[in-house]
């Protein structure tokens, strides 16, 4: 198991794995207080970038920066980006990945969750063109619904419902995916787009209801665990390092791929499963009860990784278990620090 201090030098070490002596030096992270977006700040300031990261903190969490305030190379700028940001000096890379990703999150507020796929992909875009950045999205494989094919390719055009309680989040991914296709057909904006597939790993909130989370928070408290459905839904899990090398690896691919790319770990479980191996990694005993299946949760997910592997020579490096060993001290630190709240439904 990973303290934080090997976490965090493993970090520097994976940030510097990419050659950057012709790469571009200021990057502006939107959600950059957040889960993924924190870690891609990490990233960058170990490159020596300047980092702009840009943040209305509904979901992120000052705690995951605080380390990076008194850096000279990182401003945190408080700001939704509903709202159009003007930065001051030139801006090179953009990463959105401004939105919350825990269905009970987005699901509170779903107008704004919208708002913020589609106005805040339009204000990244209208920068990116201004600047002549380059820009990624944080897209989802919730653009995929619940699919009816497996894997899932870039090609499957998914089963989404536009009107159901997740349809904020679903929907307004895909309309920012097609924002993204037209800056670049339009006005040649270098616009990426990594579909992310379920991730996992330290500085996830313990409150954020996402399956990971909740199974270890309520085990590690010594509560039942959740399940909703019968536990044969599966899903694809993959840890954060692994996820932060691919979407690096997507912005600094020399020419732009023209078309998304899934980033997932391609290994297949039941939340059934994922409920065992946890009990079994914690080394707690805990009993799994059952209670109703949401409304349009998936069946199935899984990536077909294809394209990642061969456009940009990545594959995800952790097992589940290896990404849970690393996970659970984590968890632990947080409940033991926080008294965090009880975890939320959501899977």
């Amino acid at each position: 198991m990973l303290g934080s201090d090997q976490f965090q030098r493993g970090r520097s070490a994976r940030s510097t794995s990419y050659d950057t002596s012709q790469m571009q030096r200021s990057v502006l992270i939107t959600g950059g207080a957040g889960f993924l977006g924190s870690q891609l700040c990490d990233v960058y300031i170990a490159r020596d970038y300047r980092v702009i990261c840009l943040d209305n903190l509904s979901t992120g969490r000052m705690k995951n920066i605080g380390h990076l305030l008194d850096h000279p190379n990182f401003e945190f700028v408080e700001h939704d980006v509903i709202e159009p940001f003007q930065p001051s000096g030139c801006i090179d890379l953009i990463f959105n990945m401004a939105c919350p990703a825990s269905p009970p999150k987005y699901q509170s507020d779903p107008i704004h969750t919208f708002q913020t796929s589609i106005r805040g992909a339009e204000n990244m875009l209208s920068l990116a063109h201004k600047h002549g950045a380059r820009i990624l999205q944080a897209s989802t494989s919730e653009i995929y619904g619940d699919p009816e094919i497996s894997p899932q390719s870039e090609t499957y055009h998914g089963n989404v419902n536009t009107l159901g309680p997740r349809s904020c989040y679903d929907e307004g991914k895909r309309a920012a995916e097609t924002l993204f296709y037209d800056y670049r057909q339009h006005y040649g904006v270098d616009a990426r787009i990594a579909r992310i597939f379920n991730t996992y790993g330290p500085r996830m909130d313990p409150g954020d209801g996402r399956v990971v989370s909740n199974f270890v928070t309520q085990v590690l408290r010594g509560d039942d665990i959740t399940i909703y459905g019968d536990g044969s839904q599966t899903r694809s899990f993959c840890f954060v390092d692994d996820l932060i090398r691919g979407l690096c690896a997507l912005i600094h691919l020399p020419k732009q791929p023209g078309q998304p790319i899934n980033l997932g770990n391609p290994e297949e479980f039941t939340i059934r499963q994922l409920a065992e191996i946890v009990i079994q990694e914690t080394q707690k005993d805990a009993r799994i009860v059952y209670k109703d299946l949401p409304v349009d949760d998936p069946r199935q997910r899984r990536p077909d990784i294809s394209s990642a592997c061969e456009i940009l020579n990545w594959r995800p490096e952790h097992t589940l278990r290896e990404g849970l060993r690393s996970t659970i001290p984590y968890f632990m630190a947080e409940l033991a620090r926080n008294n965090a709240p009880s975890p939320i439904a959501a899977q």
